[in-house]
């Protein structure tokens, strides 16, 4: 459930910063499909993948933390 808020959030992020999922793999140096899993919720990433999204995307991690 929690790596379901994560992705939601990340791919919501992303689609508002106009990467698509291509795009963005490829920024972060990780494969289309560990970008999907991550946005499905199927996996949660590493805190060092964490950082380099957020870095991305331009926003802290708690920005990108789920909400309860």
């Amino acid at each position: 459930m929690e790596a379901e808020k994560w992705g939601r959030r990340i791919r919501a992020y992303r689609k508002l910063k106009g990467y698509t999922q291509e795009s963005f793999s490829r920024e972060l140096g990780v494969s289309v499909s560990i970008l999907g899993e991550i946005e499905r919720g199927n996996r949660l990433p590493a805190g060092d993948l964490l950082e380099r999204i957020a870095h991305s995307l331009k926003i802290t991690i708690d920005d990108l933390a789920p909400k309860e």
